[in-house]
């Protein structure tokens, strides 16, 4: 390292963000960027630990991150930056949105502050886009062979992009009418606002990556057409099934799936017609709003309901409030599971653990509160055991409630059901060297791991599209008989 004495002299120092005051009158970007300088200190702060374990066992798609800290703090930011994008296609989203378990595997962690690793790669992203070192990569030559990918999600951009790159013909397929998935409809603008999704589409399209939005494959197109058009197929759709509240009132006016409602203002901010009244609005203006879920996703309708100006905003989790600081059942370097207080956190809600929602109260057709009682957690025979406490029953005022429950797998319905895929005990894909039961049908990223993070599906999606390389370039030329086009799409 070039100051490997630099985390004895430098203290951590995180980015700042917008004050809360401000930020929850806009949907912008809420981070605070480091000066030049100070990014250049924390930079030196990596130490000269001999087994990297934030790149070894923290970051899934294993950047080296000891590579380019020294870069930075030796100023050669365009090295950085063909570094950082050798292992990630996409480090200006993970820069934004990842929960940085590489930060939780910094040998620093073990007893001290960690070197600040995802606001360095935001700042390499972001430099590199500003001198427009940020590129197309196109092809040597061209392969001939087809490759379909479903869903524009991290997994099927990343594979996308890495197969495009390989010389293959890449068509992604999209259902919504723009291209991102989760990234363009599950992720706040107040973390990632959308032109930068589009500055990086920008890229692929002049690679030759062809992007097919407003197609539902297994609806439009279906798995026979596909198998006919294309010589391999990758199945990147998520984890698209949410875990449903099965309590009496559940079906009621104003219950509704967390994705649901962070599309349709995501949708506002595009500048869609998404009504903010009315029978199909989800919106939580003078409204008491109950989030049902603790993590991210639910963290994500906090923010947005004290945006939109909810008149209280209160978040339950069944789980109990994990510990503040270390938790000695998760030991470095693992991911710890600890008290987490996000910026939506900061902004003004209520929260709550080991809470079970009972019922909900309706009045004509329309939610007005929720029963919950509170849970003790015993470790049993089993492994752990929920048991409700006596005389902890409560009531909540409830005009909207978000259930941020987490996703139960890949939809069955359509592609999975007509290709016939083999499935594992929790409902997602089985592969094999990324292949399905199907030959020539490959899966990658929640469709086969489970909701996981972002970083893990574009891990996916690059070891898919190697895998799908490696194939195309071993089996033979599969005849062909038609050629999909937007207008045989729809």
């Amino acid at each position: 390292m070039g100051n490997p004495t630099g985390f004895l002299k430098y203290p951590r120092v995180d980015a700042g963000h917008r004050p809360v005051e401000e930020r929850i009158h806009d949907w912008r970007e809420i981070d605070l960027p480091l000066a030049e300088r100070i990014l250049n200190e924390q930079a030196a702060r990596c130490m000269d630990c001999g087994i990297p374990f934030c790149h070894m066992s923290g970051c899934p798609v294993k950047n080296r991150i000891p590579e380019f800290n020294d870069l930075v703090y030796r100023g050669k930011w365009r090295e950085a930056a063909d570094n950082l994008h050798s292992t990630n296609n996409f480090p200006e989203i993970t820069g934004r949105v990842c929960p940085a378990p590489c930060e939780a595997a910094c040998t620093l962690s073990i007893n001290s502050q960690p070197v600040t690793i995802k606001h360095i790669e935001y700042q390499i992203a972001e430099r590199a886009f500003a001198e427009k070192w940020v590129r197309p990569i196109k092809p040597a030559q061209r392969t001939g062979k087809r490759v379909a990918i479903i869903g524009s999600g991290p997994a099927g951009l990343a594979a996308a992009q890495q197969l495009c790159r390989l010389g293959h013909e890449v068509i992604v397929f999209e259902k919504s009418d723009r291209i991102g998935g989760l990234l363009r409809y599950g992720i706040p603008d107040f973390k990632l606002e959308k032109h930068i999704i589009d500055r990086r589409l920008e890229q692929m399209v002049a690679e030759g990556v062809h992007f097919e939005p407003n197609v539902w494959v297994g609806r439009d197109i279906t798995a026979d057409e596909l198998r006919r058009s294309f010589h391999a197929i990758l199945l990147a759709m998520g984890a698209g099934k949410p875990r449903p509240l099965t309590v009496p009132g559940a079906d009621a006016k104003g219950v509704h799936f967390a994705m649901d409602y962070l599309t349709q203002q995501n949708r506002r901010i595009a500048g869609d017609p998404v009504p903010t009244t009315g029978p199909d609005a989800i919106y939580a203006k003078d409204k008491h709003v109950v989030v049902i879920g603790g993590g991210d996703t639910g963290s994500d309708c906090v923010g947005t309901a004290i945006r939109q100006g909810a008149k209280s905003v209160l978040q339950i989790e069944i789980l109990p409030k994990p510990p503040e600081g270390k938790n000695p059942e998760t030991p470095w370097p693992l991911w710890p599971r600890i008290m987490r207080t996000s910026t939506s956190h900061e902004e003004g809600c209520v929260r709550r653990w080991s809470v079970l929602t009972k019922a909900l109260s309706v009045k004509d057709g329309q939610v007005t509160h929720l029963h919950a009682c509170e849970v003790e957690w015993i470790r049993g025979p089993k492994g752990w055991e929920m048991r409700e406490k006596p005389g902890t029953d409560f009531t909540v005022p409830a005009d909207l409630v978000l259930l941020a429950m987490g996703f139960l797998h890949v939809e069955h319905e359509g592609l999975v059901q007509q290709f016939g895929l083999q499935l594992d005990q929790r409902g997602n894909v089985v592969v094999k060297k990324w292949m399905t039961s199907v030959p020539g049908v490959f899966a990658a990223g929640d469709t086969v791991k489970g909701a996981s993070l972002v970083v893990h599906a574009i891990n996916h999606g690059r070891e898919a599209a190697r895998a799908i390389h490696e194939w195309l370039c071993t089996e033979p030329t599969l005849p062909r008989e038609t050629v999909l086009s937007v207008a045989t799409a729809r």
